[in-house]
This record gives C-alpha cells, structure tokens and sequence, in this order.
C-alpha cells in the first residue's frame, strides 16, 4: 500500500502513514491527542483540522459548523490521506491539560485512622541482625525473618527473587544493619527492598483517582501518613470517546482496542509519577505501593479486563473485587514489586471510586439522611446512613464537561466558567479560567448559563430559545444560526478562537437531559426507600466539577434538591481522600470492600420509575414546582 507524508502544523511534526489513514489516527501516531469525545464516530465535531494542502478525502461533516467548512476544515476522525498533506491543528480541537481540582493537603477528618492507627500497605523497617558465628549459623533470609517478627511482629515473609540476590551483599555492607521494605494486603507479606544501614528516606505510596476525564495521582508518605505532593491532568483515553459506553464500544470495535486504552491510562498514570518523582527528588523504586479509585469501566480498561458485557444486557462486570497486581507487571513507573490495589465496585455503573468517597466522607455512626451526590462525567447517588446505603449511577452523558456542547470544553485555560446576563440588554458578563480570550464554556459556566437565560427571558421553561425575549431587547444576542436558534455570548471578535461563542437550543437540551437525569435518580432513590426530600440531613458533593457548581444556580435550574444550603457540603475530591486512607490501612480496605458489599444498587433501566421522573425533570426547574418551594 502506498505511503505518504503529513506535517502537522503548527508542531512541525512530520509522519509517515498508509493511504486511507485517518487523520485523528495520524495525529495519534504523531503524538498530538485530539479532542475525539465520540470516539471518532463523526458525531461531536471536535476533532477538526484545516487541510493547508494535500490531498485527502473528506468524509461526513455534517456535525461541523457552517462558518469552519466554510474555512477549510475537515473532521479528522471521517477524513482519510491520499497524498502528502500539511495539517493545521486549531488550539480548540487539542486535548489540553485542564483544571484539576486537587485534595485538600490533609485527609478530611473521619476517625477512622484516630480509632485505628496507620497500617500502611507498604513500609521500611529498620533491622540490626545479631551476626553468626559457627554456633549461630541461621541463613540470612531467615536472620532477617526473625528479626522481623521479634522487632516489629512480622510473620511470614516472603521475598522477591532480585531482592533475595541483593540481600547477603547488603547486609555485609551495613554490617548487619539493614532497611527492608515490605508490602503486605490481606493475603501476602513480601520484601521487596533491602538497604544497607538505616534508610535515609521513607517510604512512598501513590493513592490515583482514575477518572473518566480526569486521573489524579497523590504522593504520600507511608511513615508520616502527610501528603507530600500531587498532580492531574486529563485522561488520554479521551481521544478514544468522551464516556465510558464510547470507550466499551472502542474497546471493541477497534483492533487491539483494549490495550491501546489500557495503554493511554497507564501513560496518563505514569506521566503524573514522573513529574511528582521529578518535583520531589525521587526515585522510581521510593513508590512502594498504589490504591486506584476509579469507576467499574475504568477499573477494568486500567487493568486491561475486557468491558464488554457492561453495555449489554443484564450489564455485568468481569469482577467487583479486583486481584492486587505488581506494578512491574502493569507498566507502571515505580518499583517493579509495588502492590497495586484497586477499590472494589458495587456494580456495572458504581465502582471503586463511590466505595472509596462513601468511606471517607459518611458519618461512621449516624442514624441521619445523608445523601452523596458525584457529578462527572457520570453521575452516580447514594442516599442512605450508617444502617444501610442504596446507590444507583445516572446516565446524565458528559455535557457538564463540555462533550456534546457546540462551544463547550473542559475546565481548562481559556474556558467560561462564570456568566451573569444583564435582563435589560441581554449582555454577557463573563470570567475566564486563568484570564485571556475565551475559547468555549466549561460545565460551571453552563450551569450558570441556563439560570441566568432563564431569569432574563431567553428561554422558556422548557429550555427553548424565545426568538422575541419578554425584554423585548438583545436582538443582536438572539438569533438563528445553523443549528437553530442560539444566543451569542461572545461575539468572535472577543474571542480566542476567531470564532463566536454561542449556546444554542440543541445545547440547552442536552443540559437539561443531564440535569434532569441527576433529579430524576435522586427522586427514584428516595421513593423506592419511601422517604421525602424533606428528610435528607445532609448532602455531600464530590468530585472535581462539583466544587463550581453554585447551590443557588443548581437549585433553580432544578439539578440539586430545593434544600436549606446549610445542608449542602462540597468535599472536593473524596476517590483520591479513600484511596490516601486505603494505602495507609489495610483495614480501611478491609472496611471499604465490606461498604461496597453493603450497597444495594438500583438499576434505574427497569421499570417505568426513573423515565417518569426523567420526563419530568427535563423542565426548568421541573413539572412539579411543589418540588421547589423557595423559588415560587
């Protein structure tokens, strides 16, 4: 088959690739990571490129805008080489590194380690081994057992081979004073290091939340149980499809799918530990262990299990408890031996991650109603106290991070995240993640968006654009564009991409359907406990979007509760404060897989309840305004 040549601009990158390749693919192979939140379906149009020359085919570009085709640009995922070509790539279409909500630099206070002390997954022990003699002629692995047990009551240990073949060496070396590292679960004690002498620096584990659009990696102190430091960024797989059905459905349709995702998380993984190694003078071997969060999809793509059988039905899982694995065996940049543990899942759509954030931030005894809300990518519930928990996870898709938005991104530089629209004129004030000119508007500033439209006149209860506003003013603001009618909030002169920023009534609806979702799951939850709204005590919001959510907002364009905001309580990144108490006790994983055994999972596909809800819930604030009593 023929080969030809592609320059991509503006990287300079040049690539050799097979006639019919498609130019998402090539931009792959090059290194460049597209946004592809369909998984190269053709359906979102986020992928474009302009072709400067060359030639190539396009494909269908129907899902992109008028005004880019008009400037030459092409969808890259339905676009195929047939000659050298020089491919501009536009700053909007590149998966850029985005705004990470990182923890709290302490673990959020729940008693569990005051009550229980640290038992941390791995850690250092210092030894001073008695020296033989003709009386005393005990091998050296059996010295260092002794010593373990007597000193610090370690039995059993085991040992990896390459630590056994350094072992004599460095205990002639520290002249019988020596540092082992074990790790230790449920099942198994192993040393994996040993030192001569008395170590100079401790051990280290990485606590990961690997999220759907987002994985962020925690340094820890396995000794002190501080956390050193921490970094995140998005998840590559997201050039693969934006939700966990677009990765199954790639997983599974594309040759060595499985692993090219197993691969991109493993990569993102392993790029977050490089620059924490880096940042902190370490080295790859000084991270003895890993406890990763994630959602069941994720859990399973990380690990390289297929996913198949969770998009069809009865909508199965290969595991919900999943076998600790050495990182060496992953690909995972730290020592070869490190443990790496993955939290247990309740169910196909509730995994590790809601395990992890139930443990951590749940009162332990507490007879109150407590309602747990994880907004990302997915939306997953649990409503319940310290006697029993039901959970179900809502198929709200991914609008609230940016996917399926005309102009919509995620919260990276250069994203909306806030707007207030003046009634009288219709204009839009808005602010920008880091400052500068706007390219898009991320979930925070949507929220905003649909109650500000709302209290303004722009559009109706039922999400549609008035094309005449109550106002009687913004003519400018309001018109019909290619899609539909829309609503400019930033005109193209003010904005980063050269382009207007606009949310249309197609965005709208996606919106509220995300919206709408969320209400619906926490409705069908509480009637299926027979409890009233009125009775939650508490509602705990998690996850990174949630920290930008405003309470006001959210209530009125009905996604939360009508609730006293008293009772509302964000507590920021609540996968990675579980998974940080996982790597510094085994009985918190212990307690954790027994949490997840605890849950009843609802799935919200049978019978008629949830879609009743849902089609109620898909008006601003909703059909019921009983629901929403402080808004009338």
């Amino acid at each position: 088959m023929a080969q030809f040549q592609v320059t991509f601009l503006p990287d300079n990158i040049e690539i050799t690739v097979e006639e019919g390749t498609n130019l998402l693919e090539a931009a792959r192979t090059a290194g460049i990571e597209l946004g592809s939140p369909c998984g190269g379906s053709g359906t979102c149009g986020k992928c474009a490129v302009r072709v400067a020359s060359g030639a190539y085919e396009a494909g269908n570009d129907f899902h992109l805008a008028e005004e880019w085709k008009a400037q030459g640009y092409t969808l890259s995922c339905t676009a195929s080489v047939k000659g050298d070509l020089t491919v501009e790539i536009p700053e909007k279409s590149r998966m850029k590194k985005h705004k990470v909500v990182l923890s709290e630099r302490q673990i959020r206070e729940n008693g569990f380690l005051q009550q229980n002390g640290k038992n941390p997954v791995g850690r250092k022990y210092h030894l001073v081994l008695t020296k033989p003699d003709l009386a005393d002629n005990m091998n050296d692995l059996g010295r260092v057992r002794k010593a373990l047990k007597k000193e610090y009551g370690v039995t059993e240990a085991m040992i990896s081979l390459d630590c056994l073949r350094k072992l004599p060496e460095a205990i002639r070396l520290g002249d019988f004073e020596i540092t082992v590292t074990v790790v230790m679960d449920q099942c198994r004690c192993e040393i994996i290091g040993v030192e001569p002498g008395k170590a100079e620096k401790p051990a280290f584990g990485a606590a990961v939340d690997m999220g759907t659009t987002t994985v962020v990696v925690v340094l820890v102190d396995l000794e002190s149980g501080t956390i050193v430091d921490q970094e995140g960024t998005y998840n590559k797989q997201a050039t693969y499809g934006s939700d966990v059905i677009s990765r199954i459905i790639y997983a599974d349709e594309n040759r060595d799918g499985l692993n090219t995702l197993k691969e991109a998380a493993i990569d993102t993984v392993n790029e977050l530990l490089a620059e924490l190694l880096a940042r902190n003078d370490l080295s790859a071997e000084d991270i003895i262990s890993v406890v990763c969060g994630g959602n069941t999809v994720m859990t399973h793509l990380f690990l390289g299990v297929t996913p198949t059988y969770l998009r069809l039905e009865p909508y199965l899982p290969a595991a919900v408890t999943f076998p600790s694995v050495k990182a060496g065996t992953l690909g995972i940049g730290i020592h070869f031996h490190a443990p790496v543990l993955t939290l247990p899942s309740v169910a196909s759509y509730v995994g590790g991650d809601i395990s992890a954030g139930v443990f951590a931030i749940l009162p332990k005894d507490s007879d109150e109603l407590n309602l747990f809300i994880d907004i990302g990518t997915n939306g997953e519930l649990v409503l319940g106290n310290s006697e029993w928990l039901v959970t179900c996870s809502c198929s709200a898709g991914p609008a609230f991070e940016g996917s399926g938005i005309n102009c919509g991104m995620r919260a990276m530089d250069g994203a909306i995240d806030w707007i207030e629209i003046d009634p009288v004129n219709l204009e839009a004030g808005y602010r920008v993640i880091n400052g500068g000119k706007p390219l898009g508007i991320c979930g925070s500033g949507l929220i905003y968006s649909l109650s500000e439209m709302l209290e303004a006149g722009i559009i109706d209860r039922a999400g549609k654009i008035r094309t005449q506003p109550e106002t009687g003013a913004g003519g400018s603001r309001i018109r019909i564009g290619w899609e539909g009618p829309e609503y400019l909030l930033v005109p193209a002169s003010e904005s980063g991409t050269g382009r207007d920023i606009v949310i249309t009534e197609g965005d709208i609806k996606n919106l509220l359907r995300a919206k709408g979702a969320i209400f619906a799951g926490i409705r069908t939850m509480l009637q299926q406990v027979q409890l009233d709204m009125s009775v939650i005590s508490n509602v705990f919001i998690a996850g990174g979007f949630g920290k930008y959510i405003n309470i006001t907002d959210a209530v009125r364009i009905g996604l939360l509760p009508d609730l006293p905001e008293e009772k509302y309580e964000y507590v920021g990144n609540s996968c990675i404060q579980g998974a940080i108490l996982g790597l510094l006790s085994l009985e918190a994983l212990v307690e954790m897989d027994e949490i997840a055994s605890k849950m009843t999972y609802l799935e919200l596909s049978i019978g008629n309840q949830f879609m009743d809800e849902f089609i109620s819930a898909v008006f601003i604030p909703h059909t019921d305004l009983s629901l929403f009593p402080s808004l009338q």
